[in-house]
């Protein structure tokens, strides 16, 4: 029995004359997948892309799961293919289903007939193909409304497609729409949350992490990278960029008013991020910043440390809670390594009092106390980039 998986549209579909330019890309993305996998024919058709094995040694498991992965699709499934008429459907459900409903009491058929020169309707259609499994399979009974498994028939341009329930997939843009991001990545469960969501805005992500050696541990470091090779799985590829802060952190422990250090620390992360963006072409900064979190996500806060950004910063976390995070967290795999009791940065000289409602004025002038510019310099020129995959990380130049 021949099969296929398909990978249906999400908002693609409402695109006008770009179109093309994003199918482009969402097929980019499924051929690369697909390399891993095995020699699949890849091909699109009225809003789905096909995926058909040429030989069996294809793994058809492991594409699937990839292809849930994918931005862009809204659903993805498996499906038997054959002819379009009324036999050749007919003895496909008696080849392919009988086996795969052992155990289940009661299903439905939905039909779609897209292909409207087909001479049954959709209903027709489900009441045909009712009746093939109910002639096949002992036992199992038609319930319209709350069935166990529900069996769809896809009447399309290149045949007839017959699966299960469709498998949720990953929505949103397929990555490159959107330009390219650099994320402000840290061992917390926020950063990865913020990552993923503007990943699947079309977002090719890079990401940025500030390290504290030896504030911070080669096993923190490990952390961040784990995260990131989780993000892979929906990303494929993602560039780390370190910098070191700990000589900025030193400097203003020993010359900034210590209620002021988290926000200084912020000003520096972001004046370093925007110098970062520029280098390596990121058109926006991406934070796993949340509204009122922490002492330095006020509206104040985040007001003083965006005042030294020059191109966009998108907080896609900002107006959701802890809840909400984790479950996204949970979700796509990072929060059980984001939780692993390995310190950062920003837990290096922590104020015991720091200032919710900075004004911008006083910020600045305990700024004027050290070389601002000058620590800039020197942490840019700490950078080294590690390539991340799924299978690991090597340190590249950029």
């Amino acid at each position: 029995m021949k099969e296929v998986i398909l990978g249906k549209y999400g908002e693609l579909v409402l695109k006008g004359a770009n179109k093309a330019h994003f199918e482009a890309l969402l097929l980019r993305r499924v051929k690369a997948r697909a390399a891993l996998y095995g020699n699949f024919d890849i091909y699109k058709m009225q809003s789905t892309v096909y995926v058909e094995p040429k030989d069996d040694a294809c793994d058809m498991d492991g594409m699937l799961d990839g292809m849930k992965k994918i931005f862009g699709f809204v659903g993805v499934t498996v499906a038997a293919v054959c002819d379009k008429d009324m036999e050749s459907i007919r003895a496909c459900v008696k080849e392919y289903f009988p086996h795969r409903l052992v155990g289940v009491k009661t299903f439905k058929v939905e039909a779609k007939r897209a292909d409207k020169t087909f001479p049954l309707t959709s209903p027709q259609i489900c009441r045909e193909v009712g009746a093939y499994v109910l002639e096949a399979v002992r036992g199992i009974r038609v319930d319209v409304h709350a069935p166990q498994r529900v069996i769809r028939v896809e009447i399309r341009e290149g045949g007839a497609y017959l699966h299960f329930d469709q498998i949720h997939g990953a929505g949103g843009m397929p990555l490159g729409a959107s330009g390219r991001g650099l994320l402000l990545l840290s061992g917390g469960i926020d950063s990865p949350v913020a990552g993923f969501m503007m990943a699947k805005r079309g977002m090719i992500i890079d990401a940025l992490h500030f390290e504290s050696f030896p504030y911070t541990s080669e096993r923190a470091r490990e952390k961040v990278l784990t995260l990131a090779q989780k993000l892979t799985e929906y990303t494929d590829t993602m560039y780390v960029h370190v910098l070191s802060l700990t000589h900025i952190q030193e400097v203003i422990r020993d010359a900034c008013n210590e209620d002021y250090f988290t926000l200084l620390l912020r000003r520096f992360m972001m004046k370093l991020a925007t110098a970062m963006a520029k280098k390596h072409h990121a058109d926006a900064i991406i934070t796993g910043e949340s509204l009122g979190q922490v002492a330095s996500q006020t509206a104040e806060a985040l007001y003083v440390t965006n005042a030294l950004a020059d191109r966009p910063v998108f907080r896609p976390c900002i107006g959701m809670d802890k809840e909400e995070i984790v479950a996204i967290a949970r979700k796509i795999d990072t929060y059980d390594t984001a939780i692993l009791p390995y310190e950062d940065c920003c837990t290096v000289f922590t104020p015991r009092h720091p200032k919710t409602r900075p004004e911008l004025a006083k910020v600045i002038e305990e700024e004027s106390r050290i070389d601002f510019d000058g620590l800039c310099a020197e942490a840019l020129a700490s950078e080294y980039t590690l390539k991340v995959t799924r299978d690991g990380y090597t340190r590249v130049e950029r």
